[in-house]
């Protein structure tokens, strides 16, 4: 007898298989419209946040401008304009005239150079005995010195014009010793201390033994091999110490007191013009300041990937 073969036929009824595939699915869309949704609106307001900043750090610099076209009475009006109505290109003459630019300049290059010379020779030594040497107390020592950085800097002001008092160095008719009071008490900074200690903390040990196998000691190897290895953090310091220079006023203005010969250019722009007898004379201030100010621009643009650089190679970026 043959076998008799038996089909069955299923009947399943898949609409609920179809249903949760479909719902499924749109859930996972609705998912990923919502991230799209919420990315672009953290994108829009990280940017206006951004673009809100760079308006309130930008309008100084660009009232300073405006400011120097302006002449006297439209700038001591009670409602302040944002475009000059009278543009007074005259300032700037004036600026050149009244202000001697070359003698404030060489003064402010030979503090500035120098003062920076030594901040970086300082700070050299100093990084390289707080990370690399072992003596009794470093770890101490180098918790007062960033302590001492919670003091402000202007509680120091007395103490170091008595010191300078004492050596003479205030005396207006002694020039090199005015320059030397602007130049000395700042070759160490702590901060820059640490920011290079950082750098060299992270160069492996391995290069030190292998420069003992070599035969060289800590002072070639600190010049041959830690000094190249941080130059990013050097040149972030060098340019930072220079910029500070070039803005200081309170200091350079306690020591120069009477003695023009050795004035900066902060003290020049405040000392040259008198605002309270010429209105004018403030658009003419202002016209100096933005000629006083390019430089330090130019100099941030142009080194602004190495003061980044030098920063992270110090481990700690922001």
């Amino acid at each position: 007898m043959k076998a008799k073969k038996v089909h069955y036929k299923y009947a399943a009824d898949t609409s609920d298989y179809v249903l949760a595939l479909s719902g499924s699915e749109a859930s996972t869309q609705t998912k990923e419209r919502l991230s799209k949704a919420g990315h672009i609106i953290s994108l829009v307001i990280t940017y206006l946040l951004l673009a809100l900043a760079g308006i309130i750090i930008i309008f100084p610099f660009y009232w300073m401008i405006i400011t120097s076209l302006k002449t006297g009475a439209e700038i001591k009006q009670l409602q302040q304009t944002f475009f000059p109505k009278i543009v007074r290109w005259e300032n700037y003459t004036d600026a050149f005239t009244r202000l001697d630019f070359v003698t404030l300049l060489r003064n402010t290059l030979i503090v500035g150079i120098i003062s920076t010379l030594g901040t970086v020779i300082t700070t050299i030594l100093a990084a390289y005995a707080f990370a690399r040497l072992n003596f009794k107390g470093r770890d101490l020592v180098f918790t007062f010195l960033l302590a001492s950085m919670m003091i402000p800097g202007e509680m120091m002001v007395i103490t170091n014009y008595i010191s300078v008092s004492r050596l003479g160095w205030t005396n207006t008719s002694n020039t090199i010793g005015n320059f030397a009071a602007m130049i000395v008490p700042f070759w160490v900074s702590i901060f820059y201390i640490y920011l290079l200690r950082q750098n060299f903390k992270q160069i492996p040990n391995e290069l030190y033994l292998a420069a003992k196998v070599d035969g060289k000691s800590d002072w070639e190897f600190l010049w041959k091999v830690m000094v190249p290895l941080a130059m990013p953090t050097l040149t972030t310091i060098f340019i930072l110490k220079l910029m500070g220079a070039w803005n200081s006023y309170v200091w350079p203005n306690l020591i120069a007191s009477g003695n023009k010969k050795v004035y900066l250019i902060t003290n020049g722009l405040r000392e040259t013009f008198s605002t309270a007898e010429n209105p004018d004379d403030y658009g003419a201030q202002m016209a100096a300041t933005v000629v006083v100010t390019v430089p330090l621009l130019l100099l941030f643009i142009f080194f602004r990937k190495y003061i980044m650089r030098g920063v992270g190679r110090a481990g700690i970026k922001g």
